[in-house]
């Protein structure tokens, strides 16, 4: 900041001052005002939900964790059955356990497999067609 010698420059610098500080004022009013209405209950659901929305880990974390649980379920019901015997359920419950945390450790590996498996299936198909023609 440049020196002030006079008093006609003490005066314009005092409304230059007061004049930003309006303006800072004003600024610092909309900020309390956009801040309030962020932390109004339904705007902190609708930002939320909104996050997770659009979160490509979480939708894939949750939907691996659902496959494991639905993985696990199904091999102890394979093992299980409808049998009533006490070890058949504990083996059923260990088995459900491995199955689940496996999916959920190596969903990539599981995912690649997968698709290895896919491609393979629908080769056989494609050559089965090829040599009736």
């Amino acid at each position: 900041m440049q020196s002030i010698n006079n008093t006609s420059e003490l005066r314009n610098a005092i409304e230059l001052l007061q004049a930003e500080q309006v303006f800072q004022a004003e600024l610092l009013k909309e900020q309390f005002y956009i801040t309030y209405e962020s932390f109004k209950p339904i705007n902190l659901l609708k930002s939320s939900l909104k996050d997770i929305a659009t979160s490509p880990n979480l939708i894939n974390n949750v939907l691996g964790a659902a496959i494991g649980l639905g993985t696990g379920y199904l091999s102890k019901k394979i093992v299980v059955g409808g049998s009533g015997n006490l070890f058949r359920k504990l083996l059923g419950f260990i088995i459900q356990l491995g199955v689940t945390s496996a999916v959920n450790n190596h969903p990539n590996e599981i995912k690649t497999f997968g698709q290895y498996i896919l491609q393979l299936l629908f080769k056989k198909k494609g050559v089965h067609s090829d040599e009736r023609n």
